[in-house]
């Protein structure tokens, strides 16, 4: 990497990116940049156009239109040896063993084999598979074989880590491994970029985020943005149910019972709190919740977005 490439904060930067695939339009005019040494997520439905955005960023196929640079170059392909990358198509050789095919796939990235080798092993030692280590692919489990798989596109040690749909088939053991190796590789200053339907990843994962839907970017920016764009709910429990208090709710409240629930006011709660006491309405419970991601998605993307988001997994072919 020259020192040009260090000249920009980000890892990679995409500006009006397109891709026909004959009349279906997969990517749409998106721009995102990545900020160097961050975990950034792609979030979006099956089939949003997700797999063909990170294949154009990585330079394995061409946009249309629109320029795009990684780790510094306009060329992404040229910085392949810095770049680890887990397709969602998941490949490996059934006969090789476990700790080859780590070897194997460093080598494609420069990595000489013995050292590969080594690392491989290392690796498969460190994150609980040295027993498998001169296993055959096809003697390990699903979760297993993933994970070295996941280990192959890390053993060049590259700068920037590329992963589609990384959780996808993980039972929640394995899922909190994972996310436990992406923490680790971000606090080494790597970057981290991961596509997913599963929103709870990308909240517990991601400082920045783009929501892709229909080959569109609907938000591009950091996680506790888009939480913000929605104001905080209110939970109010009452020993009384009646009173000149009530005049005081905002015009959203639904109650239940006892339970109020309403949007923070633009004025806070202050107001409400005063009127609560001097009108006796018996305050038992008072909570002010910060909407979640998932708020946040329904409201930028759609609940039709979300419904597809829920749906089984099947092949994200754009």
């Amino acid at each position: 990497m020259t020192g040009d490439d260090m000249q920009t904060p980000y890892a990679v930067e995409a500006y009006g990116l397109v891709k026909d695939f004959g009349s279906f339009r997969a990517v749409d005019g998106v721009d995102i940049a990545v900020p160097r040494g961050s975990i950034y997520g792609i979030l979006g439905p099956n089939g949003a156009g997700k797999t063909t955005l990170l294949r154009m960023l990585l330079g394995i196929i061409d946009p249309d239109a629109g320029t795009r640079h990684l780790l510094g170059a306009k060329k992404p392909i040229d910085m392949v040896r810095m770049v680890g990358y887990l397709p969602e198509e998941r490949g490996l050789y059934p006969s090789m063993k476990a700790y080859d095919a780590i070897a194997f796939m460093g080598a494609l990235r420069g990595l000489p084999l013995a050292e590969g080798r080594r690392r491989g092993r290392a690796l498969m030692t460190e994150h609980g598979l040295g027993t498998a280590v001169d296993k055959p692919i096809r003697t390990l489990s699903k979760g297993m074989a993933q994970t070295v798989q996941l280990l192959g596109a890390i053993v060049h040690e590259p700068r920037l880590i590329v992963l589609d749909e990384p959780f996808s088939g993980l039972d929640a053991i394995n899922q909190g491994k994972l996310e436990q190796l992406i923490r680790r590789k971000a606090a080494d200053g790597v970057t981290i970029i991961f596509s997913t339907h599963v929103i709870a990843h990308a909240e517990r994962l991601c400082e920045r985020i783009a929501i892709i839907a229909d080959g569109k970017v609907r938000f591009e920016g950091r996680v506790s943005d888009a939480r913000d764009r929605l104001r905080p709910q209110v939970r109010l429990e009452t020993r009384r149910t009646d009173g000149p208090w009530r005049a005081a709710l905002p015009p959203d409240t639904r109650v239940d019972g006892t339970v109020w629930h309403f949007t923070l006011p633009e004025g806070g709660v202050e107001p409400l709190l005063k009127a609560l006491v001097e009108g006796n309405a018996g305050i038992e419970a008072l909570a002010i919740e910060r909407p979640g991601l998932h708020d946040a998605f329904v409201a930028i993307a759609g609940e039709t977005v979300v419904r597809e988001m829920d749906e089984p997994e099947q092949e994200d072919a754009a």
